[in-house]
């Protein structure tokens, strides 16, 4: 397991972007599971359906990207380097992510060649989808970015 503390030792995101609270369960290099707890004191939550709030679907995506970068920058080979997200494919949103909720966020490498690569992504909220697709990346060198 990984607290926040050790989160932030592996990616340069901070408050309010860092969206990983923790890392409950990995298997080095083929997958691996995140926490998001999701609370009214989100700032996204002042603009985003006030009266109603709802997670945007693009910070979903982007929570689950940092688990995946989490997996990857985690190897021997990719320590202190970056992980940049190339893409999103097949994304689908099924289920409101509101106040309350605890997200859970799951990465499984499909491929990795060569500093790129995608993986199979899902967001679920009491065992029901939230969100689930497949996103792309890049491992490069950190220059100080």
């Amino acid at each position: 397991m990984m607290t926040n503390i050790d989160i932030q030792k592996i990616l340069p995101h901070r408050y309010p972007f860092l969206l990983v609270d923790k890392i409950t369960d990995m298997e080095e290099g083929k997958w691996i599971t995140g926490i998001k707890n999701v609370t009214v004191n989100e700032p996204f939550f002042q603009g985003h359906f006030p009266g109603n709030p709802i997670m945007p679907g693009v910070l979903i995506c982007e929570a689950l990207a940092q688990v995946g970068a989490v997996l990857l920058l985690g190897m021997e080979e990719n320590k202190g380097k970056l992980g940049v997200f190339t893409g999103i494919n097949n994304f689908k949103f099924r289920k409101q992510v509101v106040p309350g909720d605890t997200l859970e966020l799951r990465a499984e490498l499909v491929t990795y060649r060569h500093g790129m690569g995608k993986a199979n992504v899902e967001a679920t909220v009491d065992g029901k989808t939230a969100a689930k697709g497949e996103i792309s990346f890049a491992v490069i060198e950190n220059d100080g970015i």
